[in-house]
């Protein structure tokens, strides 16, 4: 017996086993590889997606916040939420800049989430 709607069914109907692991997961598809992609080729924006990432540590520490999958989630969720109201949004998956030079000019909050996957990546919480 087969059912013919199995082919359109969601490949996963269950809630995520970690939610902060997925917030990161998406992330990470939204800004972090193509952030990171680049500034593993521009020294310069290496370094600013490394200051950044000082400051989310720095931000977490004053929190008393952990730097772990729960702590970058809450930190991301913030950064997510003031981007919405100030009307910035978050690129899809596959739609972030691509280039340096591009990653050089981006706003704020995208580099602060660059430097949230970049911290999350090095924890291996990805």
């Amino acid at each position: 017996m087969t059912n013919e709607f199995l082919a359109f069914a969601p490949i996963s109907t269950a809630p995520a086993a970690d939610p902060a692991r997925a917030l990161l997961d998406e992330m990470m598809a939204r800004v972090g590889v193509d952030g990171l992609a680049a500034a593993l080729g521009d020294a310069g924006l290496l370094a600013q997606v490394d200051q950044h990432a000082a400051a989310v540590r720095d931000a977490l520490g004053q929190a008393g916040r952990e730097v772990d999958a729960d702590g970058l989630a809450a930190y991301t969720r913030s950064i997510v939420a003031a981007a919405k109201r100030m009307g910035r949004p978050i690129p899809e998956p596959g739609q972030a800049y691509v280039s340096g030079p591009a990653w050089l000019a981006a706003e704020w909050h995208l580099m602060r989430l660059v430097a949230v996957c970049l911290i999350a990546e090095s924890a291996g919480l990805l």
